[in-house]
């Protein structure tokens, strides 16, 4: 018997890095405000640490869905393998050349291309998908707040969020 609704319970886990940077960073601000000495230049290290790890944590946070849809993702040392209900397939993070998010499908996908495969459609709120974070945070150059902007704003077509070479003249206008 829980005494904690589900709802609650989900959010909560969904900010656990949040919620545990908080604690870290109040026990080293009264390390810092108590008995000073070496546990006060060690609340300060503490302090550093906690802010690190609720920005990362806000992040991460903002990335996760809930685990309801259609199949499983593994990920293996840079590989990402999807198994999903009507398709699958795997790609290796260090030759993926582009990394789009497709909000047309019900729900959104990720679609990861890489040389010489067809591309991998791999739905937002897969079972495993928060560990899609740390493998799209490997990507060189691969701007974090416009990815989690782009899931916010859920745009009306698909927007590319990543390329390992752009396809285009940076100095070419669109319009």
């Amino acid at each position: 018997m829980s005494f904690i609704r589900p709802e609650a319970r989900d959010a909560l886990w969904r900010w656990r890095e949040v919620l545990i940077a908080t604690l870290l960073a109040f026990l080293a601000l009264s390390w810092i405000t108590g008995p000073g000495g070496l546990l006060g230049w060690l609340g300060w290290m503490v302090l550093v640490i906690a802010i690190a790890l609720a920005v990362v944590g806000f992040q991460r946070a903002r990335f996760r869905q809930n685990d309801a849809g259609p199949g499983v993702i593994n990920l293996d040392e840079g590989r990402i393998t999807y198994f999903g209900p009507l398709s699958g397939g795997a790609v290796d993070t260090r030759d993926m050349e582009r990394l789009v998010l497709d909000p047309s499908a019900t729900p959104a996908h990720w679609v990861l291309s890489q040389p010489g495969q067809p591309p991998l459609f791999i739905p937002v709120n897969a079972a495993g998908s928060e560990g899609l974070f740390d493998a799209f945070a490997t990507l060189p150059g691969l701007k974090i707040e416009r990815m989690l902007g782009q899931m916010k704003q859920n745009p009306a077509h698909p927007v590319v969020i990543w390329e390992r070479k752009p396809m285009r003249d940076p100095n070419e206008r669109l319009h």
